[in-house]
């Protein structure tokens, strides 16, 4: 396979539809390949062929490693996937059905036959099982050999191939006719086709980008690689455009791959240290992230000094809350770096309080937004974390390295969701930022749904500061559910005071002392996110019913959804909201329709969500009853 295939993405349903289809004679589709000299590009795979040519798979992939997998009972060496879709396929010789192997159902029942098994041991070695079952009738003995028969004489089928060959068909023109073959699911990125080229001179590119990707995913932070190539871009080149790499020597991405995955890392780092932002969740405005590497970059991998490093952080947080990168990234991002590299980090926040009209400065209003998705929210979990916000329980400061079961962070509502509901309030009122706050979980169980007016005097007796730490209004009269409204004007305008104050903070910064921190690497053994370190509530635990939903799904083989994961606008680039559980290539993982769950969208979301074609659902148990029924239609 050419290095810019993707890997394998095929579920169960898919492999056991595929063999039912070889096994009843249905048409499976051709295959197309590319015929070209041997040293003009890097596959994986085998790569010796007749006369110095080798013949690269570009339509068929899928079809072409679930035969190899399943007949020889372990996928390729250089497989990327879910290696368990091609192992335990079993064959019912009494229904002439397609199934994975189940041991309730398959365990000591001649009629389930290893289909591995069969191709690797050939008719006679599954003559025993067909005989058993059978019991004597010659008849149906017949019928179950020729069943067998039938699925070994799959190796036999012919197929039709086609060939693109020829010394015009350069790496780019395949890519395209690459795209067009597939027009029906995913096409290829600019970042794919900017990295099909790259690894065509260096193989190790793609395995070494997804390792750095693993390592940031196991610490809590789920990049994709268009974005970590964005940002190797940004350090290589200064542009945004993926089409500058074109002219990079193949050393100088080695030696910027390398220095990226290391500037990534220090501001992971520094950001959870400084800024509190300390797993994936609230980690808003990636798109700022190249010009951050950028910088890095210009001073040897670390930041020259404090100041630097307080103010790149103003236009970092500046940048996400005004949604900066949200739209036209590449130009935006061109505007970034070109500042940057003209005046430093200065120039960056000149060019963005420009784009403002003169103004960078946070208002009670900004807090309006709901749920999870606003861009604000990251800021409250900030603030929380900065200014040292106690617990409402046990008074503790909710800063890092908290230990214990129940001491992650969970978002609290202050007022209960069930409270407001009763009360008909709006969906986007009940979940308004201004209404989270942030406690442990043990703290979160014990307030459970009591009553504000309740709970919040009891705390205010016992841990004299513990509200005003996080910003809860002290007038007593607010604490009702009839002054709600009220009580959320109050704490946006609290809000926005703290958050003005520490930004300016930034701005203004501590003396330019040098840093000596180094770069630290952040790999799963030494990581920004250390074990106990506070993290947000887990979608699976604040959702009542996903925990379940998602068992189903694995149960089923389909995709694994992304968690607690920002949604965006793939028109614009703008963030929607956060869903509790988010399928963006859609149950399949094949290019389907997106699928969110996001049980607290307002209708503003929902009807950008289904603008953008996105399936939406707002319960497990209503996409629970989609999924069944995908699966009576498989």
């Amino acid at each position: 396979m050419p290095e810019f295939q993707r890997g394998y993405v095929w579920t169960r349903d898919q492999v056991r539809g595929f063999f039912q289809s070889l096994y009843r004679g249905y048409p499976i589709g051709g295959f197309l390949t590319w015929s070209t000299k041997a040293e003009c590009v890097q596959t994986r795979g085998e790569t010796s062929g007749r006369d110095g040519t080798i013949h690269l798979l570009l339509d068929g992939q899928q079809r072409v490693t679930t035969l190899y997998g399943v007949t020889r009972g372990r996928a390729p060496s250089f497989f990327e996937g879910n290696a368990s879709a091609l192992t335990g396929l079993h064959f019912n010789l009494q229904t002439e059905s397609f199934e994975f192997y189940a041991p309730a159902k398959m365990k000591d029942n001649a009629a389930w036959v290893d289909v591995t098994a069969l191709f690797k041991g050939g008719l006679a070695s599954q003559l025993m099982p067909a005989t058993q079952l059978a019991n004597g009738d010659a008849q149906l003995q017949v019928a179950y050999i020729e069943r067998l028969n039938r699925i070994t004489q799959i190796r036999d089928r012919s197929v039709h191939i086609d060939e693109v060959t020829g010394e015009d068909k350069t790496i780019d023109v395949v890519v395209e006719i690459f795209n067009r073959v597939n027009s029906g699911g995913t096409k290829l990125s600019k970042g794919d086709l900017a990295l099909a080229a790259i690894c065509a001179a260096w193989p190790a590119a793609r395995p070494t980008m997804n390792q750095a990707l693993a390592d940031w995913s196991a610490a809590g932070f789920g990049f994709k690689l268009d974005w970590l190539l964005r940002n190797v871009n940004a350090v290589v080149t200064g542009e945004a455009q993926f089409s500058k790499l074109a002219d990079v020597p193949v050393a100088t991405f080695q030696s910027g791959l390398a220095q990226t995955i290391d500037s990534v890392a220090h501001l992971l780092n520094a950001l959870g240290g400084r800024l509190g932002l300390d797993h994936g969740a609230v980690l808003s405005g990636r798109g700022a992230f190249p010009v951050m590497s950028r910088l890095l970059h210009r001073h040897g991998g670390s930041f020259p000094d404090a100041m630097t490093r307080d103010r790149l952080f103003y236009w970092y947080v500046h940048s996400f809350l005004w949604g900066r990168h949200a739209g036209a990234t590449e130009t935006v991002l061109n505007q970034d770096l070109q500042a940057l590299d003209d005046d430093g980090v200065n120039q960056l926040i000149s060019v963005l309080r420009r784009s403002r009209g003169g103004h960078l400065e946070v208002g009670a209003d900004d807090f309006v937004g709901s749920t999870m998705g606003s861009r604000f929210y990251p800021l409250l979990y900030m603030l929380t974390r900065v200014y040292g916000a106690e617990d409402f329980v046990s008074g503790v400061p909710l800063k890092d390295g908290m230990l214990g079961r129940l001491s992650s962070l969970q978002v609290h509502h202050i007022f209960p969701k069930a409270l407001l509901h009763k009360h008909n309030y709006s969906r986007a009122e009940v979940n308004a930022v201004a209404n989270f706050c942030f406690l442990t979980q043990d703290s979160n169980l014990k307030i459970g749904a009591k009553e504000p007016a309740e709970y919040l005097e009891e705390i205010e007796s016992r841990m004299p500061g513990a509200l005003a730490s996080q910003w809860i209004p002290m007038d007593r009269d607010l604490w009702k559910v009839s002054n709600y409204p009220d009580f959320l004007a109050a704490r946006r305008d609290l809000l926005a005071r703290a958050a003005n104050e520490f930004l300016r903070g930034l701005h203004d910064g501590p003396s330019p002392v040098a840093l000596t921190d180094g770069r630290p690497a952040l790999t799963t053994s030494s990581s920004a996110v250390a074990p106990g370190m506070v993290k947000a509530d887990s979608a699976t635990d604040e959702v009542p019913g996903l925990r379940q939903l998602l068992s189903e799904v694995r149960e089923a083989d389909l995709a694994e959804p992304e968690l607690d994961s920002e949604v965006c606008d793939p028109r614009t680039g703008a963030a929607v909201t956060v869903a509790a559980a988010f399928w963006p290539h859609g149950l399949r993982a094949e290019g389907g329709v997106p699928v969110v769950l996001a049980p607290d969208a307002s209708e503003e979301e929902q009807s950008a969500l289904e603008a953008a074609d996105y399936r939406i659902f707002h319960s497990p148990a209503a996409l629970h009853g989609y999924l069944h029924n995908l699966r009576i239609e498989q």
